[in-house]
């Protein structure tokens, strides 16, 4: 699995798109603080087919220090909450299937070869 940065996802839609990556980097940065910015009014975010961006309250509960082991109280707090859409949960299925289905030709082949060997 490779970490994708901002930085490589601005390069990506700008060669795609013809524009800046000035000027595609700053449309990226404007779409995410819009989505920022709305969460933080309590907002939800749908983008239909690709999931929902939500604020939900987390409740208090005791926790327990590791290192110590003592229960500590954990206050009540906001998290931001993501449901990916049915469109992309489907994607990312359908490739996972496809990579599984060619490691499992690459391993057959590697035992065909190992038995080819002896």
């Amino acid at each position: 699995m490779t970490t994708i940065t901002k930085k490589q996802l601005v390069e990506r839609i700008s060669m795609e798109t013809k524009q800046t990556k000035v000027g595609t980097k700053e449309a990226v940065q404007l779409f995410l603080d819009s989505i920022t910015e709305e969460l933080e009014k309590g907002n939800r975010i749908e983008l239909r087919d690709f999931g929902v961006f939500e604020v939900k309250e987390r409740a208090s509960r005791v926790g327990r220090n590791p290192r110590t082991g003592d229960t500590v109280q954990v206050p009540a707090r906001q998290v931001v909450t993501f449901k990916v859409g049915r469109k992309m949960k489907m994607q990312v299925a359908k490739a996972k299937q496809e990579k599984a289905k060619g490691k499992g030709k690459a391993k057959s082949k590697a035992k065909t070869t190992k038995k080819g060997k002896k």
